[in-house]
């Protein structure tokens, strides 16, 4: 009798231990509601897939929201997916295309907007559900296959959700280090990156700000703060040039400062300012990449208390009380999270580095590519306490992230979109920022969908099928600068872009790189001809042609079609008919494609051979790609 009692204890005791657990099922799970995360929540939903995102904070947007960073870094001039839609959302709420308030960003907006229009996206999804206040807490796993997660919230609670595909969105990484994923932190060695500008290996990573929405009350106002625990007015010395300096003064006065974030409002309110401000401002460096998200919480006041102490020095020693925290920004004022620029890591099927983005044509990477970046390398580390090795950074072009970064290797189920894609410490100076990061989300976001669709794991979805649905969504493969979305060739040059048959022309200039197309240039005869040797077999091209003429073109037609029709053992299973050959392209065809001047004699232009060849070739399907960018045939 009494072991049946203790036995009947033990179990009830279970029994109630599982029913506070709340457990949910989804086929798509995005952990975090980052920028990344949103993207890719929202395009998951968009493609299909019932999708729950789960958020600590009550915002979605992450860096771009939730954390303040409301001037954008980046992609000016490539108007991709979901990012070009965010913009022209921003445009519409504040009736202009003029968002460059600040001097830091062409597009700079009031946090609480972007916000809000991520949470109308979302209410817009019958596929996707938002849960906010849950932290993660640890991966649902059997052997190396993802299941989802579990999550906790302030008050003690347990979630557990089942899902097909589980995306990391979380800033630093969590997700895939609690699965077992290999993943990089902190500067490497050219062993571990392949760079040979690696500095070294050290746990230091970019220091971290705690960033808040400052604004203007009106002169003859007091908004002064009480100043912060340890307040030190001398981390804040030498921060505009009407500071106390004991170096070398910031070369421009405290409301040339103040206007860097300044932030776009409603015409007849008041000024807003992004405070993210690294010279002698309210970077902080701070490593809590290696705590639990709960714990975090204590150890970032250090980094609340910086930010803190530089609105206290703004308001007491800059005689800027009038500019205080703008109570209906965030949390009155103050970021919901700290804009993390460098986590962890993942090891992934692929590893981007400097190299790569600064060649991508000595490589085949850029070929898997399903994001695009134009921001040169930038490290902040001005607040480590110890030495930090400079590293040579070099100049670099616009680029592209390749699928295979958001595939972690020995781990099946999981989808990485956020910081903590697989790229090189020194690539991630440039990969992290905004635009790149909203435009990963939604590459994974159709990732995942796909994945549920085929009923297999995201590794094993063809490159092409991916690429396929970013083009219909409007999202560059290439960040071709001078081929916009609206160009009737744009698809075409996009895709004779990514196949390397045409290369782009990239250039290194300022804060916002290049990589041109020159789409109404002339095409030279080997550029060519050396772009489809290393598809196709060199002997299909070879004659006497001087110019890349219609006649050229017609031969390259009917070679290229013959040889993937002949060589892929799935595209023989297709009936190759005398129609698939074809002898001419007329003056007519020619015009309905918008192209204009026909003479079959002289040399096409890029753009025209590029769409011309895009519509001919009947097999493009039968190309495939590998994660490295390799080709062969189906």
């Amino acid at each position: 009798m009494k072991k049946l009692s203790l036995l009947l204890y033990f179990a009830t005791a279970v029994a109630l231990l599982n029913a506070q657990v709340k457990k949910m099922y989804t086929e798509v799970l995005v952990v975090g509601g980052s920028t990344g995360g949103t993207a890719a929540g929202i395009q998951s939903a968009r493609s299909g897939a019932k999708t729950l995102m789960v958020e600590q904070t009550p915002w979605l947007g992450g860096m771009l929201t939730a954390a303040g960073v409301s001037c954008t870094d980046g992609n000016n001039d490539l108007h991709s997916g979901i990012w070009e839609e965010f913009r022209q959302a921003l445009y519409k709420h504040y009736k202009t295309k003029n968002l460059f308030a600040g001097w830091v960003s062409e597009t700079c907006f009031e946090p609480h907007v972007g916000d809000s229009i991520f949470k109308a996206w979302a209410a817009n999804e019958k596929n996707l559900q938002v849960i906010y206040g849950w932290y993660f807490e640890k991966v649902l796993k059997k052997e190396n296959k993802i299941l989802g997660a579990a999550f906790v919230n302030k008050k003690g609670e347990k979630l557990e959700v089942t899902a097909i595909v589980t995306v990391d969105a979380t800033d630093l990484g969590d997700v895939f280090a609690n699965a077992g994923a290999g993943y990089d932190l902190g500067t490497e060695d050219s062993t571990q990156s392949g760079e040979k500008i690696a500095p070294g290996k050290t746990n230091v990573i970019q220091d971290l700000t705690w960033a808040a929405t400052l604004q203007d009350y009106g002169k003859g106002s007091d908004k002064t703060i009480k100043a912060p625990p340890g307040y030190d007015p001398a981390k804040f010395y030498c921060s505009t040039n009407e500071a106390p300096c004991n170096g070398t003064p910031y070369a421009a006065n405290t409301q040339k400062v103040l206007d860097y974030g300044k932030l776009r409002v409603a015409k007849g309110t008041a000024d807003k300012y992004m405070l993210n401000w690294p010279a002698h401002g309210n970077d902080s460096y701070l490593d809590a990449v290696e705590m639990k998200p709960l714990e975090r919480e204590k150890e970032y006041t250090k980094a609340k208390n910086q930010t803190l102490g530089f609105i206290y020095f703004l308001q007491t020693v800059l005689k800027q009380k009038h500019i205080g925290l703008a109570e209906n920004e965030m949390d009155h004022g103050m970021a919901f999270m700290p804009y993390n620029r460098e986590g962890r890591r993942v090891k992934g099927v692929v590893r981007l580095n400097i190299d790569h983005i600064k060649s991508p044509y000595q490589y085949n990477l850029y070929r898997t590519g399903i994001a695009v970046g134009d921001y040169p390398v930038d490290h902040h580390h001005a607040q480590y306490p110890g030495k930090v090795v400079p590293i040579p950074f070099p100049q670099i072009p616009s680029f592209s992230i390749p699928i295979g970064a958001l595939l972690p290797k020995n781990i099946q189920g999981l989808i990485v979109c956020e910081k903590g894609i697989s790229v090189s410490n020194i690539a991630n100076g440039t990969t992290r920022l905004q635009p790149v990061v909203l435009l990963t989300g939604q590459a994974a976001g159709i990732l995942a969908a796909k994945s549920i669709v085929e009923k297999k794991d995201p590794k094993l979805i063809e490159v092409n099928i991916i690429q396929n649905e970013l083009l219909k969504n409007k999202c560059y493969l290439q960040p071709f600068v001078d081929v916009k979305v609206e160009d009737s060739a744009w698809e075409a040059i996009q895709r004779i872009g990514t196949m390397g048959i045409i290369k782009g022309v990239g250039k290194s200039i300022g804060w916002s790189n290049k990589t041109y197309f020159y789409p109404d240039s002339a095409l030279h005869i080997d550029e060519v001809r050396n772009g489809l040797s290393t598809i196709f077999p060199n002997q299909l091209f070879a004659g006497s042609d001087e110019k890349t003429n219609i006649p050229f073109l017609v031969k390259v037609i009917n070679a290229v079609n013959q040889y993937i029709h002949k060589n892929g053992k799935e595209a023989r299973k297709i009936m190759f008919i005398r129609s698939y050959l074809i002898n001419d392209i007329s003056a007519k065809e020619f015009e309905s494609l918008g192209l204009k001047n026909y003479d079959p004699r002289r040399s096409l232009t890029r753009k025209e051979f590029s769409l011309l060849l895009n519509n001919h070739i009947l097999f493009w399907d039968f190309i495939q790609k590998d994660h490295f960018g390799n080709i062969s045939l189906k």
